[in-house]
């Protein structure tokens, strides 16, 4: 497996229309935005191109977009965001995507402060125990359980009732300003582990890239291209929603690959990793530049 390294992405946007970008690892890590991916994008609108951006953040849209712009992305520099927490939104609230539609209305909430206001206006409630609760809304750890080890205990209760949790953010970590957090991802890992079931929205799942690609409104597929610097949910996700993707590999990677941000791979150490999560994006950059 050969996996092309390239410079810039001025390298291939010309056989793409539309693009749909990871937030995390590619246009920031936690701080500012970079400046390097922002006039990345300022070209990618010069030249006519559609962008939306496509996160796994668990929480609503609008919410993501102010954070973009607090981090110096303005509005104008894309056609749309798409947050797991928006697409788990729309799920509830259409009550078309199962197996959401058929869960109840009662959820125990597992998030930090702040972050509880997901299905506010909807018809649905919070429990205030599991025993009367008919899913677990996973939206992250908190300060009060910072850790797996203090989510047993619930999880447990949880599993053994049979209760499903429905996961608004799938990925199992970030890197915020070089340090590794967990996130909601690794919840519902453990959970499945000791047997309970988890229904997951956001990347790499297909519902978030359906309503991606309908926010994009690129005629032909073929001609969209996902960037993300996630090999378990980035590259698969683009895989699976029949679209091309460039893996950037100076985020969640570049202590895997022993490189700095700017600093390109190996290109055996990248095949070899690429192998083993069975991916072939169509290219890798180091990140996020023209």
């Amino acid at each position: 497996m050969t996996i092309p390294l390239i410079r810039g992405l001025s390298e291939l946007s010309s056989a793409y229309d539309g693009f749909i970008l990871d937030i995390w690892g590619v246009v920031h890590q936690g701080g500012d935005a970079y400046p390097e991916a922002v006039a990345c994008i300022r070209q990618l609108r010069a030249e006519g191109k559609r962008v939306v951006f496509l996160s796994n953040a668990p929480r609503r849209a609008e919410k993501v977009a102010q954070i973009l712009a607090d981090k110096g992305i303005p509005r104008d520099l894309y056609d749309g965001v798409l947050s797991s927490g928006e697409a788990a939104r729309i799920a509830f609230e259409t009550e078309n995507e199962a197996p959401l539609n058929a869960l109840g209305r009662r959820y125990f909430l597992l998030a930090a402060d702040g972050d509880d206001d997901l299905l506010h206006g909807l018809d649905y409630s919070a429990a205030a125990n599991i025993a009367d609760a008919d899913f677990l809304l996973t939206i992250g750890l908190s300060a009060q359980r910072p850790s797996i080890a203090a989510h047993e205990e619930i999880l447990s209760q949880a599993a053994a009732r049979g209760v499903t949790m429905v996961c608004v953010n799938p990925d199992v970590e970030v890197v915020r300003l070089g340090q590794r957090e967990l996130c909601a991802g690794a919840l519902a890992q453990y959970y499945e582990e000791i047997g309970g079931t988890v229904a997951h929205v956001g990347k790499p799942y297909p519902f978030v890239y359906r309503l991606c690609l309908d926010m994009l409104d690129v005629a032909q597929q073929k001609r969209v291209l996902a960037v993300g610097d996630g090999l378990e949910t980035d590259i698969p996700g683009a895989r699976a929603a029949g679209i091309d993707a460039l893996l950037v590999t100076g985020g969640l990677l570049a202590e895997s690959l022993g490189v700095t941000r700017f600093e390109a791979p190996d290109r055996q150490a990248l095949a070899e990793l690429c192998r083993a999560a069975n991916e072939c994006p169509r290219a890798a950059i180091p990140a996020l530049n023209w």
